[in-house]
């Protein structure tokens, strides 16, 4: 697990140097203390920080050039199947210098091109260089574990791990791209392979993009291939479940250095240590984290029973709400783009105590996209069935749900507009809301950049599918790329830690693409067939209590400790005078949140991140390389 950056001038033949890639890196130390290394030659130049996990000598620092030919490798992640492919190399001939699974990356690639990304099972962003075709790719894992980001310049093009790499380039400071603040405010987070920066780019999950004879293209390589003709049985799901997730956490375990588990109490953490456990590990070391505000933010006691179950090393570690405002600052610096997870900071801290006893946790986010574990899903395909009573039926009914209160008010208008128009994704909030707060001129450019628009792409892929399927795809491309894994990436490897998911091994997609969604939900329960897949070795207790999730006790800490630290913020003169929101309808929202007679943490909460990634990013007035490579480097 590392960091790369680089800068390829491929339009101008521009001789990089090594102190700007050096700048790059720089302000990424922490995702790769154990070395560093750079390469350069002519036109391209290649930096890379690196976490040792596979093969920890200096034999594997990165970038590695191949010993067969020019060929230059510079990677971010784990391939988890690398010794397969190395058997593969081995008989046909190739030889290896080291035990890593950089260099069998970089001999796949000198031999088999984009090709060999077929191959690759894991989470990868990589940079790889062949002098002699004068050809470059940049590739992305297939969902978008390991972020990729990139921009154009009048030179070429300039890559990292982070944006904040890309801002030691910058001569003017950053701009805000305003086409994407509608899209944030819908949903907390930028569903787009543009960025809240103008002019920086995410090359997507599942692409490579490649530069050869002056000419750069995109190219997807890979996404979920939808098939439910056949419906194999009830069984079959449960069987190819077990089986696979027990291959998936076999391959994962794969480490030259100290490995545990985030554990929650859940049943997807709670999986992944009961096949750890299964598969023959010993001194299974577990972390939990959780919030002194009762027991709706306190999970431990399950955490607890799967520790004594499993007789794990298990730590404990409880947030104060002083210590989620000391690490804000830090939290809009390591994130780069406002993204409104709360449980991040919490999440860091965690991955701080975990550092101390391990180098690699492996987690069980994804389970919830996979199996279909959000309530949400259930809620609209009942709408949805709703929508096919007559119309005489509806125009009856529907005056009637909106004389009940808001609750049925809403069911009504849902009914009366399509799927792709009523849901946005699991964090998307009511639209009236919104549009009162926003400023005229932010509404127009809503109405131009509007996030349904944005998401249009992800519908039209799957318009076949039944609206579960539909739902499910749309957050396997939005809520997890762009904030769950945005989270896990950023905060781990703020703490040095390498973060593993076994859920997001791509056979599970490709599983879910294919299994019938009656499968997913059966009855009131949610994530049915993961869960039948995990009685053989979980508690039903643990299997089938409701889902509680990681809040944060946002709503409770605006009204007492951060209340004055929220409203200082976002009622200030520099926050208002953005133009972005109408300051009487952000004093309603305070007013009704302290007060107790609406609950608003959610967008209060939008808008602190928003104004304070401003402050951080936008508003610094950097004027040189050295001032933004202090202004980035953690406190």
């Amino acid at each position: 697990m590392c960091g790369i950056a680089g800068i390829y001038n491929y339009k101008t033949n521009l001789a990089v140097s090594n102190s700007a890639i050096k700048d790059m890196i720089s302000v990424i130390n922490y995702r790769g203390p154990d070395g560093e290394g750079v390469f350069t030659s002519g036109h391209m130049g290649l930096g890379h920080k690196r976490l040792t996990i596979i093969d920890t000598s200096e034999r594997s620092n990165q970038p590695m050039t191949s010993h067969y030919g020019p060929q230059t490798l510079c990677y971010n992640g784990e391939v988890y199947n690398y010794l397969e492919l190395a058997n593969q190399l081995s008989k046909q001939g190739t030889k290896f210098r080291t035990s890593s699974d950089t260099e069998v990356i970089l001999e796949l690639l000198r031999k088999e091109g984009v090709s060999a990304l077929d191959k690759l099972n894991g989470m990868y962003a990589f940079a790889y260089w062949d002098d002699a075709k004068n050809s470059f790719l940049l590739v992305r894992d297939r969902l978008g574990i390991k972020p990729l980001f990139y921009k154009e310049t009048e030179n070429g093009i300039q890559f990292a791990s982070e944006i904040k790499s890309l801002l030691t380039q910058e001569t003017q400071g950053s701009s805000v791209n305003r086409a994407l603040i509608d899209s944030y405010m819908s949903l907390g987070y930028s569903p787009s392979d543009e960025t809240l920066f103008s002019g920086i780019k995410k090359v997507p999950p599942g692409h490579y993009l490649e530069i050869k004879e002056g000419k750069l293209t995109l190219t997807k390589y890979w996404d979920m291939e939808f098939d439910k003709s056949i419906d194999m049985g009830e069984k079959h799901y449960i069987k190819e479940t077990q089986v696979l997730f027990e291959d998936a956490v076999k391959l994962q375990l794969r480490s030259d250095v100290p490995l545990g588990v985030f554990l929650s109490g859940g049943v997807d953490s709670s999986a992944v240590v009961a096949m750890m456990h299964k598969l023959g590990v010993k001194d299974i070391k577990t972390f939990s984290v959780a919030w002194d505000y009762g027991s709706d933010f306190d999970e431990t006691q399950y955490a607890r029973k799967i520790s004594k179950q499993f007789n794990t090393d298990h730590t404990e570690y409880f947030m104060t709400a002083q210590e989620f405002k000391d690490f804000l600052p830090q939290y809009i610096r390591h994130m780069d783009e406002p993204v409104t997870e709360a449980a991040a900071i919490s999440l860091y801290y965690l991955a701080l105590k975990t550092k101390e006893k391990v180098t690699v946790v492996l987690s069980g986010e994804g389970a919830d996209e996979v199996y279909g574990g959000y309530s949400i899903y259930k809620y609209l395909e009942v709408i949805e069935k709703y929508k096919k009573l007559p119309g005489l039926v509806r125009k009856i009914v529907n005056p009637i749900l909106r004389t009940m209160g808001d609750k049925f008010s809403k069911y009504a208008d849902l009914s009366e507009v399509s799927l792709e128009e009523s849901y946005a994704g699991v964090s998307f909030y009511e639209q009236n809301q919104k549009r009162r707060l926003y400023s005229d001129s932010l509404k127009d450019e809503a109405n131009t950049h509007n996030i349904f628009k944005t998401l249009s792409p992800y519908y039209q892929y799957c318009h076949a599918q039944d609206a579960q399927s539909k739902m499910q795809y749309l957050d396997i491309k939005t809520w997890l790329v762009d904030d769950l894994l945005v989270k896990a990436d950023r905060m781990s490897m703020a703490a040095s830690l390498e973060l593993r998911v076994p859920f997001l091994d791509h056979r599970f997609l490709e599983l879910a693409a294919t299994m019938p969604s009656k499968y997913r939900n059966k009855g009131y329960q949610s994530k049915y067939i993961l869960k039948k897949a995990m009685e053989p070795y979980l508690d039903k207790e643990i299997l089938y209590r409701k889902k509680q999730g990681f809040p944060t006790p946002l709503a409770i800490m605006f009204q007492g400790e951060l209340k004055d630290y929220v409203h200082d913020i976002i009622m200030s003169e520099l926050a208002l005078d953005r133009g972005y929101f109408n300051r009487s309808e952000i004093s309603k929202l305070l007013d009704q949140h302290n007060s107790g007679k609406q609950d608003h943490h959610k967008v209060l909460w939008q808008l602190l991140v928003l104004e304070l990634w401003h402050r951080e990013y936008i508003d610094t007035g950097i004027k040189s390389k050295t001032d933004v490579k202090a202004s980035l480097l953690p406190a």
